[in-house]
């Protein structure tokens, strides 16, 4: 799957706080692994998730190989806006 760099930091920034964390616990990796996926660079402790990053317009393109950790954000996002609907109501 092919993503704009910019649209995949925007979903990033996006998560409520702490879903790095929760993310890598239910993956059994590290945060910083997660946080890579994101566009990081935290290779010291953290690992490359099948992401490459090519450059150009938008922030470049990025071809996930596994859009697992995608998924899940996705996933979060929406379980939030459904929150704040249901608050709502």
């Amino acid at each position: 799957m092919n993503i704009t760099f910019n649209e995949l930091r925007k979903i990033k920034d996006s998560l409520p706080d702490g879903s790095m964390k929760k993310i890598a616990e239910q993956l059994n990796v590290s945060a910083d692994t997660v946080r890579n996926y994101f566009g990081g660079d935290h290779y010291e402790s953290g690992e490359s998730m099948g992401v490459h990053f090519e450059p150009g317009p938008g922030g470049g393109i990025v071809q996930l190989e596994d859009t697992t950790i995608l998924d899940m954000a996705r996933s979060m996002l929406e379980s939030e806006a459904e929150e704040v609907v249901e608050e709502g109501s």
